[in-house]
């Protein structure tokens, strides 16, 4: 059995990914603001982190690194979206965007990867809106160009550690069914839900780093 250790687990895919990990026994640390979702699942130890607040990640990662040793899997899953038109959106909401989904990211994995083994396996959840190439949608400038940031964050992370580990591999999701989406695109329906993603993201969070290093993998059924 693992300890995977998960972001954004409160609600979408990130609350699916702990529940079922949890299932099958593996030890969960489960990240996020709020989580009282998360009391009582068997398995999952939930910690309240705001990844924005570096010093309260920096705490976090002391309690952990004394109260588990070690992490195999670490999954950054946290993400903000605003969805807004260029001209509108403000420099704050812009840094807001990013602060979470790129450098909570970047704080979070260096104060980690002391605690992961040269086997370890850290997934960036990211977006086919990162991805060059794929559909764009307009009001997701902050968004998609904060998980394309992520993109190239894991390619740099996954080059400088290749002698001595771990992997790092992105995963471009396409839509899931998730609260998130809902608040962004009310009314829109995704040909996949949480759970199902989920299921995916767990088995490649456990056996991908055995095929893939550097990668981005987009995981989405849509073309372009």
């Amino acid at each position: 059995m693992k300890t995977l250790l998960v972001t954004g687990a409160s609600r979408g895919v990130g609350f699916e990914i702990c529940k079922q990990a949890s299932t099958a026994g593996h030890q969960v640390i489960a990240l996020s603001r709020n989580i009282s979702p998360l009391k009582g699942i068997s398995n999952v130890h939930p910690f309240s982190v705001d990844l924005s607040n570096e010093p309260a990640v920096l705490d976090f990662a002391k309690e952990i690194s004394s109260t588990f040793g070690s992490v195999d899997v670490l999954i950054n899953n946290a993400g903000s979206l605003v969805n807004k038109p260029f001209m509108e959106i403000s420099s704050s909401e812009f840094e807001a965007v990013f602060q979470v989904n790129v450098f909570a990211v970047a704080t979070l994995t260096r104060l980690i990867l002391p605690l992961m083994n040269q086997k370890g396996h850290v997934v960036n959840i990211s977006s086919m809106g990162g991805v060059q190439g794929s559909a764009k949608f307009p009001g997701l400038s902050a968004y998609s160009s904060s998980k394309g940031a992520l993109v190239i964050l894991t390619e740099l992370l996954a080059e400088e550690f290749k002698e001595s580990g771990p992997s790092f591999n992105a995963l471009a999701l396409g839509a899931v069914q998730t609260e998130m989406l809902e608040e962004a695109f009310p009314g829109y329906q995704a040909p996949l839900s949480a759970a199902q993603m989920a299921e995916y993201i767990i088995d490649f969070a456990l056996k991908g780093h055995q095929f893939y290093n550097g990668k981005v993998l987009p995981i989405s059924s849509s073309t372009p």
